[in-house]
């Protein structure tokens, strides 16, 4: 027999069943955005194309992940959280083993755009799902709970995806996703309480949320085949005009929508507006790295994908064991230092990367630059999402942390949409090691120049909180792909 939602305890058995269906379903969307970069490669080779085709593969689920993130929390309020959950993982589930049985690259990057809608699902229910069935003393524990174990599938994501390429073929890193989502589906069905929001308004906006995929989407397209069709081409030139159309009538919309999917009020507080752009300019830069590197890794680099994938575990150890820290840290001295400090660490350890093209020694030319990357992802992640939380309204914090999340993934898909092209990795360069390190080494350079803009910002824009007398709660979050939904994790006592 199900508890009643909003009853159970964080240390009882049908909790752990609520919590393992969560972390288990959010995981495999979080795996799945950071396993694709090892396969690229592989996929490259098998269907014999190009880098903008690879960038599909990438921006074609950050595009929907990024569009319907903030409408997937409407629906899942007013819909059932349980239920959208459900749905989330069936359309996961099925989009994953269709891109496992891809005949083609395109019929790949349309199951990758599906699959983002189920991904966009999976992240905003299964947070929503403990928000709801906890009590409130326990929904602290139940999200840290949360978030340390989905940072450990993100961790071992490139890695068990490395050994599945190289064992196997890159088509497995998509399989493995459907007999986990067979287990989440399953758990939910029997263990996870149905909960709606009775207050939740009946007016979903589905215009915003359509008109910001054919926006973005459009920008997308303009800025991936540019450089192959040409800039003056009628293709990219009705892409460019078509994109400003639809994200200048959803601004329209959005500022006349009674239930806006984005309240652009918000972005009136000066905090919330920066932290935000710092936000997208970090994690355009980290999408862009992560995208290149596992590429430079293999065939720059001349490592397996199982090097590939083992090579980037420092930088996740690292966030691991000093995010919570760093938290701590800002919520004592306030978020300024770091958010400046960050930036810049983040931004040498790009500039350490161009050495991973003189060398294939792993400790000589790679280790330190993971090292120092750790450091930097460590020191302003979790003060940015901080401080994102606390420059909004209280009853707003939930959906500022979205709207974070949201600018986070955008940054990404902008990222990796238009990096390539200006380091000039055009074509099948990428297949050529000596063309592919010199656009890498561009690429970080240019990425590295992002986070001196984010670093630049901080410093004019950023200020600390006045004090308060009682210490604010420590942050985690699970991984680098993008800020967490929800983050405030009070401390538990051992009772609990």
């Amino acid at each position: 027999m199900l508890i009643p939602s909003g009853e159970l305890r964080f240390g009882s058995a049908a909790g752990r069943w609520v919590i393992a269906a969560s972390v288990l379903g959010s995981g495999i969307a979080a795996i799945d955005a950071t396993v694709v970069g090892v396969a690229l490669p592989a996929i490259g080779r098998e269907f014999h194309i190009g880098v903008a085709a690879l960038q599909w593969v990438v921006s074609g689920y950050f595009l929907t992940l990024a569009s319907f993130l903030l409408l997937s929390g409407s629906l899942s309020d007013r819909f059932g959280r349980k239920r959208l959950f459900g749905i989330g993982v069936v359309g996961f589930a099925v989009a994953s083993a269709a891109c496992g049985l891809a005949p083609s690259a395109g019929f790949l990057i349309a199951m990758r755009v599906v699959q983002g809608i189920g991904g966009a699902l999976l992240v905003t229910g299964s947070l929503a799902i403990l928000e709801a069935s906890f009590v409130p003393s326990d929904r602290g524990a139940a999200i840290g709970a949360w978030a340390g174990l989905g940072a450990v599938a993100t961790a071992v994501g490139p890695l068990l995806g490395g050994y599945l390429i190289s064992a196997a073929s890159w088509r497995w890193i998509f399989f493995l996703n459907v007999p986990v989502a067979v287990v989440v589906l399953f758990v939910a069905v029997r263990h996870v309480p149905e909960s709606k929001d009775p207050s939740a308004a009946h007016h979903i906006d589905v215009a915003g949320a359509s008109l910001a995929v054919v926006g973005l989407g459009a920008v997308a397209f303009a800025l991936i085949e540019g450089p192959g069709l040409g800039w003056s081409s009628i293709e990219v030139v009705a892409a460019l005009a078509l994109a400003i159309g639809a994200l200048g009538t959803f601004a329209f919309v959005e500022l006349r929508s009674p239930q806006p999917l984005l309240p652009l009020g918000m972005f009136r507080q000066r905090q919330f507006s920066s932290t935000n752009a710092i936000t997208f300019l970090m994690f355009a830069s980290v999408g862009g790295a992560f995208f290149l590197l596992p590429v430079q890794l293999q065939i720059g680099s001349g490592y397996s994908p199982l090097q590939a994938g083992a090579a980037l575990l420092p930088v996740t150890i690292i966030e691991l064991v000093f995010s919570v820290r760093s938290g701590r840290l800002a919520s004592r001295i306030g978020p300024r230092l770091q958010l400046i400090a960050g930036p810049f660490i983040f931004g040498a350890s790009l500039v350490l990367l161009t050495r991973i093209t003189d060398g294939r020694g792993y400790v000589v030319y790679v280790l330190p630059a993971m090292i120092v990357m750790g450091i930097g992802v460590a020191t302003f992640v979790a003060p940015l999402t901080a401080t994102v939380m606390q420059s909004a309204a209280p009853e707003h914090a939930g959906l500022a942390s979205a709207i974070n999340n949201d600018v986070a993934r955008i940054g990404s898909l902008i990222a990796v949409s238009v990096l390539p092209a200006i380091a000039g990795i055009t074509g099948t360069t990428y297949l050529h090691p000596a063309e592919l390190s010199a656009g890498f080494r561009t690429a970080m350079f240019v990425s590295a120049v992002g986070c001196g803009l984010a670093g630049i910002l901080a410093t004019l824009t950023i200020t600390n909180p006045e004090r308060q007398a009682e210490p604010s709660t420590p942050y985690a979050h699970c991984a680098i792909d993008a800020p967490p939904l929800r983050v405030s994790i009070p401390e538990v006592s051992r009772e609990d």
